[in-house]
């Protein structure tokens, strides 16, 4: 009976795992285009207005939060006296909403007296489209950090909010994220000057087949891409995210090609398309625009240097955020304004992605965690499978492991059963003589029992 019931435990679980993989998040267009996809994992926090009251948020955990329009929110990291620790906060408006020129987010670090250990803002931009924006704040111990920074201890994480009166009042939503770096080898990297040049000529075109890719809703659930042409479509108002395995010593290129439209209109619309770049942290390095009037336009992101950890020590932030490997997100965001010339049927995108020079070895010492580009990551990057969906993959190999284990052993089961109940007669019978089967333990009982 005992091993009856562990039979039933193990198709109990394997159901379960079908139900969890049913579960897992994924895309749903029946009611329109997605709003942003937030991690399910994340956990909910309030930001404080006073610092003696913000939420101790724990390292490699994400968070959800909200911000009001010019809010000042506090929250609290706990830091060593040895580890650099970065802290970024995505910024989401409302869907339908709008943003003025210069709203946007600033992320700073401060030790208990007020000073600050570093500050990044984003802003929306001239294009003044609604869309998600990140920013991080990083407190680091080598060469060029602050030198009020250094010690263990409390340190407070400010997010301010910039917002116009003429902006939508709503609160925006917030995904914060806490991670550190690890610690270097030793002897780990000698340089500690950024580089004064790189290889800034944009590449030849890719003479490749374009392929089919569908962008996800955010930072959690973003399309793996790798270098490549890649055909997407696009509504005005959504942003679609992507993410392209960076690692040492390489340089990426993006650019995004907007279509045209069989619309009846030459309507010109400033800033209608942002191509946006932000770190494996969430920190933002770099964007860029398109003006639309119905016909193909294209734009690209400005040569970026190869991913470096002496990047750090650059004073400009589209260099110093190339600081680690990993997976590195690209947004595109397309403006709801398209809609009031161009419909809003979604419009062809194509993405153009390159990855160039050949990776360098890490600095870390031990597990680098998600700073580094793992052979799964590279095959992420050719499958096209999100972290999600990759998630989603691996637990169905389990559930099938484990139903084919369970199958196993009711098919073995059942042939031991009918081996015993053959030897038992054949122990019990002899020449000419015949005697009724006795079932083995565990069988059916006979008539009279």
């Amino acid at each position: 009976m005992k091993r009856q019931r562990n039979r039933g435990r193990a198709t109990l679980a394997a159901l379960a795992a079908m139900c969890a993989v049913a579960a897992l998040p994924g895309q749903a267009y029946a009611d329109g285009p997605p709003a942003y996809g937030f991690d399910p994992g994340a956990k909910n926090v309030q930001g404080a207005v006073r610092n003696a009251e913000a939420s101790v948020l724990q390292p490699g955990a994400v968070y959800r939060s909200s911000i009001e329009p010019g809010e000042q929110l506090y929250y609290r990291v706990k830091l060593d006296s040895l580890t650099d620790a970065y802290v970024s906060a995505v910024a989401v408006p409302k869907s339908g909403g709008s943003v003025a020129y210069g709203d946007g987010i600033t992320v700073s670090i401060r030790d208990l007296n007020d000073s600050r250990c570093s500050s990044n803002q984003t802003t929306f931009g001239s294009g003044e489209t609604p869309r998600p924006i990140a920013a991080y704040a990083h407190r680091t111990i080598g060469k060029g950090s602050s030198t009020t920074c250094k010690e263990a201890g409390t340190y407070d994480v400010l997010v301010e909010r910039e917002s116009k009166p003429t902006s939508s009042p709503e609160a925006w939503n917030l995904e914060l994220r806490f991670v550190e770096e690890p610690a270097l080898k030793s002897g780990g990297p000698t340089e500690t000057t950024a580089p004064k040049d790189w290889p800034s000529a944009t590449p030849a075109p890719l003479d490749v087949e374009a392929q089919k890719r569908t962008g996800g809703s955010s930072y959690y659930d973003a399309t793996s891409l790798t270098t490549g042409e890649w055909i997407d479509e696009i509504a005005p108002g959504q942003t679609h995210f992507y993410r392209v395995p960076v690692d040492w010593g390489q340089q990426i290129y993006a650019s995004a090609v907007l279509s045209n439209t069989t619309a009846d209109s030459t309507e010109f619309i400033g800033n209608a398309l942002t191509l946006s770049l932000d770190n494996p942290a969430q920190g933002h390095i770099t964007d860029t625009s398109l003006s639309y009037s119905g016909k193909s336009a294209t734009t690209a992101l400005k040569p970026l240097p190869p991913v470096a950890y002496r990047n750090r020590y650059d004073y400009s932030s589209q260099v110093s955020t190339l600081r680690f490997a990993g997976w590195y997100y690209l947004s595109v965001t397309l403006s709801p304004k398209v809609a009031e010339s161009y419909g809003k049927d979604p419009i062809a995108l194509t993405m153009s992605v390159q990855v160039k020079n050949e990776a360098g070895a890490s600095p870390y010492d031990g597990d680098p965690g998600i700073f580094a580009v793992t052979e799964k990551d590279k095959e992420l990057a050719q499958s096209g499978d999100s972290a999600p969906k990759a998630a989603k993959s691996a637990t169905m190999q389990v559930v099938a492991a484990g139903a084919l284990g369970t199958g196993a052993v009711l098919v073995l089961g059942l042939g031991a059963w009918t081996l015993l109940a053959r030897r038992r007669a054949a122990a019990a019978g002899g020449p000419g003589q015949v005697h009724e089967q006795q079932p083995p333990f565990g069988g059916p009982p006979q008539q009279g029992w």
